[in-house]
């Protein structure tokens, strides 16, 4: 007897979001706290807890919105057999059009596009209404209707510009690739991201962002002076127009070997008056690149990578998956996707392993940042970036263990302020 997988994945998703749901309800509860936790008291202004609570539970009550309608959405879509639907319906496509219905390159792009056609219907109501609603109302949003339909449609251009190749690419590689099919898909992926990489800050980001010189000045030499100290070979340093679409702030840096660029939101810039508080947040993120973080990161991604290859090449030809999904043949696309929702139940637990990773991370970048003078600073640009971005002030112990990638304020200020331990 064939093994039912559409059932069982279908059954571990609903699983999964009942399980996410108490969690949701957990925190839900949390943000209603009415008052701060006592270690923030004195330290977030009441009016600022004030404006995060009620910014963080509308953006609960549309999450746990949103998730109950994805979770009906996708069930369906797999217990129906709306997939295999869309397969067919592909093929039809390219024979109105003229075209060779039994090219699986061809048939595949077809597939993509009505998917991506779907998807953009159904996440454009749900994309609206958190920009220009629950943003907006919490003075979050600063981009125009225009400038969101822009970027959709960009992002929409890039994906016809650059998917096709990249499709037919790991079609040939899966019909081609033989015993070693694992070792040339992992190998195609590896170098697809670092060419990524490297083309998206300088060809793609700057399609929906200006990135300009930080000025020289004050601020530019801290920050130079810095890199420069720890052997942090920076190139370039930029500000980026962040605040043309949210006033939301950030900071990141990108690069390889002796090419490191970093880039300040400029709403980070305007937040942050005092500049040390700036230079503290950069500290923060060189002690990530000094501590090895990212390339940790980077590898553990592609070990994960390589074993889900391998995983997949043993089920690649289970006519038992296809035909559980209601598929009469076997197209390398859907093999993978059939594929990612098989091992759903894994992905979780090595989804929640590197939050706990990501989470030490951020204990020991601040650690670092700590270790060179910017204790105090770097508190006070917390805590500044708490009350600016209205982040959640109460927030429950499992729903945080098990959804952030960084540790609540609370911890992070706990953490800061524990004396150093003397070793004899």
């Amino acid at each position: 007897m064939a093994f039912p997988y559409m059932e069982a994945v279908v059954g571990f998703m609903i699983l999964m979001y009942i399980f996410e749901s108490y969690l949701d309800l957990r925190q839900h509860t949390a943000l209603k706290l009415p008052k701060l936790p006592k270690t923030l008291e004195g330290v977030i202004s009441q009016e600022k807890f004030e404006k995060s609570r009620a910014y963080s539970i509308d953006k609960s009550n549309f999450h746990i919105f949103h998730e109950f309608v994805s979770i009906l959405m996708e069930s369906a879509i797999l217990y129906f057999g709306v997939l295999p639907w869309f397969w067919k319906k592909s093929g039809s496509f390219l024979v109105t059009a003229g075209l060779n219905a039994e090219n699986e390159i061809l048939r595949t792009l077809s597939f993509l596009v009505g998917v991506m056609f779907w998807s953009q219907i159904t996440d454009l109501p749900f994309s609206l209404y958190s920009t220009f609603v629950i943003e907006a109302r919490h003075g979050f949003n600063k981009q125009t209707i225009w400038l969101f339909f822009r970027d959709m449609i960009k992002g929409i251009v890039l994906s016809i510009v650059i998917g096709p190749p990249i499709v037919a690419a790991i079609i040939v590689i899966v019909q081609k690739g033989g015993p070693y099919l694992a070792i040339y898909l992992w190998g195609f992926m590896f170098v697809l991201s670092l060419v990524m990489m490297t083309i998206y800050p300088i060809l793609i980001a700057p399609l929906f962002n200006k990135f300009t010189p930080l000025p020289e000045g004050e601020l530019r030499s801290k920050i130079e002076k810095l890199a420069s100290s720890l052997q942090f070979p920076l190139k370039k340093l930029f500000v980026v127009d962040g605040s043309t679409r949210s006033s939301h702030s950030n900071a990141y840096m990108y690069g390889f070997f002796k090419n490191k660029r970093i880039v300040l939101y400029d709403t980070l810039i305007q937040q942050c008056k005092d500049e040390e508080e700036i230079v503290a947040v950069i500290a923060h993120e060189l002690g990530h690149w000094k501590l090895n973080h990212t390339m940790f990161t980077f590898v553990a991604v592609q070990i994960l990578s390589f074993s889900q290859f391998g995983g997949y090449t043993l089920v690649r030809n289970s006519n038992d998956l296809f035909q559980s999904f209601g598929f009469d043949t076997q197209p390398v696309l859907i093999g993978l996707i059939l594929f990612q929702h098989t091992v759903m139940p894994l992905q979780r637990v090595v989804s929640f392993a590197l939050n706990l990773v990501s989470r030490a991370f951020e204990f020991q970048a601040d650690a670092f940042a700590k270790s060179l003078g910017y204790s105090t600073p770097l508190r006070a640009a917390l805590v500044k970036l708490q009350e600016e971005n209205l982040s959640a002030m109460n927030t429950d112990p499992w729903y945080s263990a098990y959804h952030y990638s960084h540790p609540p304020l609370v911890e992070r200020l706990a953490a800061i302020d524990e004396p150093d331990k003397k070793t004899d």
